[in-house]
């Protein structure tokens, strides 16, 4: 038995579901332990073991299905797992089918993962800053209400991402989302001269209710701050690490 940590959601009781940080894993180093591993690597050793850990932590006996995640705002509907060589580039997918396991890896970008469990209708999407204000969220909706989810039955849970007090942006940046919609200035506040400080969990929240999801939960858990339990890109980029873990966020239908 791994002592994999799987954290969840209260929004989504009654699902298999789980946001899983660095604990209970093979991986050694600066990618210890349960690092989940990087976009077109083969498989070793050491990654087929943490996934076989993540899948038994949340739905042992299904099948994991990931993304080459491009930080986009495409979703994909899930029929059946993709071969590692073919899987699609997209950033969220959404399934009804029982047995698969959807995955999304992050390592200071948002995870959200949604139901709708009248419907039987599941998704997970990877929302950083580019895919966020692409609509990510969005997309990921559209595709469960393809598949027959009832817009006021989904349910979301956002798990651990990079904080506001972490996420430090210039005014460049800032100004994309002003662009945008001049009422995101709310998600920013200020830092040191030229620079703000971006809460990319409220604003990912904010997408998903302003697309007529009622239930959002955010976990407010901050990957940069606690290198104990979470992998986080800025962290290994301020030390200088030459490269940072992957952790993976769970949910799935039981057959």
């Amino acid at each position: 038995m791994s002592d994999v940590e799987v954290i969840r959601a209260r929004a989504l009781d009654g699902v298999a579901h789980g946001f899983l940080g660095r604990r209970g894993g093979v991986s050694t180093g600066a990618m210890a332990s349960l690092d989940m591993g990087r976009r077109g690597q083969p498989p070793t050793p050491e990654l087929i073991e943490n996934q076989r850990r993540a899948i038994d932590s949340v739905l042992p006996g299904s099948t994991l299905v990931t993304l080459y995640q491009v930080h986009s705002a495409e979703a994909v509907i899930v029929t059946s797992p993709f071969d590692d060589d073919a899987r699609p580039r997209a950033d969220a997918l959404v399934t009804d089918r029982p047995g698969l396991l959807l995955g999304i890896l992050t390592a200071d970008c948002v995870p959200v993962l949604f139901a709708d469990t009248a419907a039987g209708i599941i998704g997970a999407a990877h929302a950083g800053w580019k895919g966020a204000l692409g609509g990510v969220t969005d997309a990921t909706i559209e595709a469960m209400l393809a598949l027959g989810a009832e817009r006021d039955r989904i349910v979301a849970a956002i798990g651990p991402c990079i904080a506001r007090a972490s996420y430090e942006v210039d005014d460049g940046f800032a100004a994309r989302f002003g662009e945008d919609d001049p009422a995101n200035e709310r998600f920013f506040s200020p830092g040191k001269p030229g620079h703000q400080q971006f809460d990319l969990e409220a604003y990912v929240a904010h997408r998903i209710a302003h697309a007529g999801v009622v239930t959002v939960e955010m976990l407010g858990l901050d990957t940069y701050a606690d290198p104990a339990r979470f992998f986080s890109y800025r962290r290994a980029t301020h030390l200088g690490e030459p490269d940072y873990g992957r952790q993976i966020s769970l949910i799935g239908l039981n057959g």
